[in-house]
């Protein structure tokens, strides 16, 4: 499995790494390009119209890797299935913000539709499945909180909906959701393959996929993964996860996911409560560390390493 695993890993990374520079002068050419906002960190308005939906590229890697170990390892279809139905509604919101010129893409309500469908049916699996269930591990104790169905539903439901708008909310520099999932995909990849739970071809063709993607997206970016990569990758995340019945360590690992979502909706909130006054300088904190100062370059760095240490943190908790 080991070997298996390490394949994976450099068939997606070759697949992607070949893939950007054949389809970021074809995003060019389409002008499907980055729109930045004008009340952001000023540096970023050099962005503008860098090419976006580079997440095709991900996606792309990600299924080209798995189709190549699906019959032997049926359990990746169904991280895959969320991967790849997440990252249809990230595609379809860019597409409809950048192509269609309507600044929105989806509307709230479509995109949450589509998110609760898509969960809908891995909860579904998930429930019905003999080998997965409905326990989770808890971290530190080696022991499992097996809730029951009126329960454990409503609680994937809120960890795979909260994941996936985490990284969303995350993917607003050079490289960082990149360089943060990555991390949080070796984890898994790790885990997977030292428990044999059937699913590290995918968890690896993740982090060759990434890596690969790196190479154009780190800072300065040739390239941003747009709402069709990070929704994707939140999808990825969550399934990966509950497939491992680890959902709760989403919250060690994915630390930065949850604290990125929580600053945009402590910001919201105090902002409407308060009639205008604001808590960070600019939601999602990531932004509100640029405006203090720090570089760019540092923030991603900071952030990653950290993410490297909660990794850790995470598998003594195994």
């Amino acid at each position: 499995m080991v070997n298996e695993t390490i394949v994976a890993v450099i068939i997606a990374f070759a697949a992607s790494a070949a893939l950007c520079p054949i389809v970021i002068p074809f995003l060019h050419k389409l002008k499907f390009g980055q729109q930045v906002r004008e009340d952001g960190p000023q540096a970023h308005l050099k962005k503008q119209g860098t090419p976006t939906m580079g997440g095709l590229v991900i996606l792309s890697s990600i299924i080209i890797t798995s189709l190549l170990y699906i019959r032997d390892y049926p359990k990746i279809i169904p991280v895959l299935f969320v991967t790849v139905g997440f990252g249809i509604i990230g595609f379809l919101d860019d597409y409809i913000k950048i192509v269609m010129k309507r600044s929105e893409g989806l509307n709230p309500k479509q995109k949450l539709l589509g998110q609760i469908v898509i969960t809908g049916i891995f909860a579904f699996y998930l429930v019905t499945s003999p080998d997965i269930g409905t326990g989770m591990r808890i971290p530190f104790t080696g022991l499992y909180l097996d809730l029951p169905l009126w329960a454990f539903v409503p609680a994937l439901f809120f960890i795979t909906l909260g994941t996936d708008n985490g990284v969303n909310f995350t993917d607003g520099l050079d490289g960082l959701c990149t360089s943060v999932t990555i991390l949080v995909a070796t984890f898994f990849t790790i885990v997977a393959i030292g428990e044999n739970s059937g699913i590290s071809p995918i968890t690896g063709a993740v982090v060759g996929s990434l890596l690969g993607f790196l190479l154009f997206n780190v800072y300065p970016a040739r390239v941003f993964m747009g709402d069709t990569g990070s929704l994707a990758l939140g999808g990825f995340v969550s399934a990966s996860a509950f497939m491992m019945q680890m959902p709760l360590y989403i919250a060690i690992v994915g630390l930065i996911y949850l604290v990125e979502v929580l600053s945009v909706i402590i910001q919201v909130t105090y902002f409407k409560k308060t009639g205008g006054r604001r808590i960070f300088k600019m939601a999602p904190i990531h932004h509100h560390f640029e405006l203090c100062g720090w570089s760019e370059t540092r923030v991603v760095a900071v952030f990653s390493i950290l993410t490297a240490i909660l990794c850790l943190v995470a598998y003594l908790g195994l």
